[in-house]
């Protein structure tokens, strides 16, 4: 029976949507055809080997006091090194690692590296095609060059932050509105799940935003606002990737921010499928592919949209390669509009994990 290492939690500010994630992943994957292994990372990068049956732990954030109890009382069962071999490292304990971290360390092609070194095959996009879709401000160069449609944008090193306020707050909005128009969404380049977001609607705010968002990193992303609905879709495959249904979210918020996306206690709203004309779902579905080849994904992936309301002009906002796989996240659901069932999709992605690693390996 193959070992399954379900990988979860992760030093980013996406931690507890990690463990909301790798919890409904646990709940449904095949124990049939698979032996779990969850392994959690804490937020200070420690890993610990934990136990399948307390997937409620897992969830609730408990799981990492009990874990290193566990590793305290019974060292031979649950001590385990990252790399090297020999019987206790990461490598003997599991087959096929199934990354389930959102978010910087993980999503940005760190983690993939590092499975890549110790030659564990995994679960989803390899390096490239996971670092330059986590990163908003290469994807869009890249989406770019490809001739793909994206929202008007700015980059900025967070280094011009500092020095005198008013001198700063004018500085900002000076780059700004040279190239933009109100209001403009303030990002890290390099975040997901919303997080670090804000929306600015005149310069007197662009310098809170802009320091909220240079808090995750050093370089930030300005786009400037369309008045847009926001659609999704979602991507599995590897040289042939297919396309899920596309559906809507209608935010709680002023838009799907992080508090919207997982603690609105389900106030925002998803459309699946999206009410749209069946030529813009088809665009969409279309755009998308050639996004996800376009930035090198294989698995899985979710990419999102802005579609301008008065015009109907369709905008790439992002992909997320490793999106969320909670009982509410929109991958899951878009294919399951598709006919799959959740712990099929969750096989698939596994089946397109190793059969992109024997591709890999037949090259060597």
């Amino acid at each position: 029976m193959m070992r399954v290492g379900v990988i979860f939690g992760g030093r980013s500010g996406e931690h507890e949507i990690s463990l909301m994630s790798a919890a409904s992943v646990i709940r449904v994957i095949d124990r049939n055809k698979y032996e779990v292994v969850p392994i959690g990372i804490t937020r200070k990068g420690k890993w610990l080997r934990y136990d399948v049956d307390k997937v409620d732990k897992i969830e609730d954030g408990s799981w990492q006091a009990d874990a290193e109890s566990l590793l305290m009382t019974q060292p031979e069962k649950y001590a385990f090194t990252v790399l090297g071999s020999g019987g206790k490292s990461l490598k003997d304990i599991v087959d096929f690692a199934l990354p389930i971290i959102h978010g910087p360390y993980c999503e940005d092609g760190k983690l993939q590296g590092l499975l890549e070194t110790v030659n564990i095959p995994y679960a989803g996009s390899g390096v490239a095609g996971s670092c330059i879709a986590m990163d908003k401000a290469f994807a869009k160069e890249v989406f770019v060059h490809h001739g793909l449609p994206v929202c008007p944008y700015i980059l900025i090193d967070s280094h011009i932050l500092r020095g005198e306020h008013q001198e700063v707050e004018k500085r900002i909005a000076a780059l700004v509105e040279d190239k933009l128009k109100y209001p403009v969404f303030v990002k890290p380049a390099n975040m997901g799940s919303s997080v670090g977001i804000s929306k600015v609607n005149d310069s007197e705010d662009l310098l809170t935003a802009a320091r909220l968002a240079a808090g995750y990193d050093r370089r930030i992303v300005i786009e400037e606002g369309v008045d847009a609905r926001e659609l999704e879709t979602a991507i599995l495959g590897n040289d042939a990737p297919i396309a899920g249904a596309v559906g809507e979210i209608m935010p709680s918020e002023e838009f799907y921010d992080y508090k919207a996306k997982y603690f609105d206690g389900g106030e925002s709203k998803l459309s699946i499928p999206a009410d749209i004309p069946k030529d813009m779902e088809e665009e969409i579905r279309e755009l998308a592919i050639k996004a996800y080849q376009a930035l090198d994904c294989y698995g899985y992936s979710r990419v999102d949209f802005l579609v301008e309301k008065q015009t109907g002009r369709i905008f790439i906002n992002e992909i997320n390669t490793l999106p969320g796989f909670t009982n509410i996240s929109m991958f899951p659901l878009l294919f399951m509009e598709k006919g799959m069932k959740y712990d099929e999709i969750i096989e698939e992605i596994i089946r397109l994990g190793i059969e992109k690693f024997m591709e890999k390996d037949a090259r060597i």
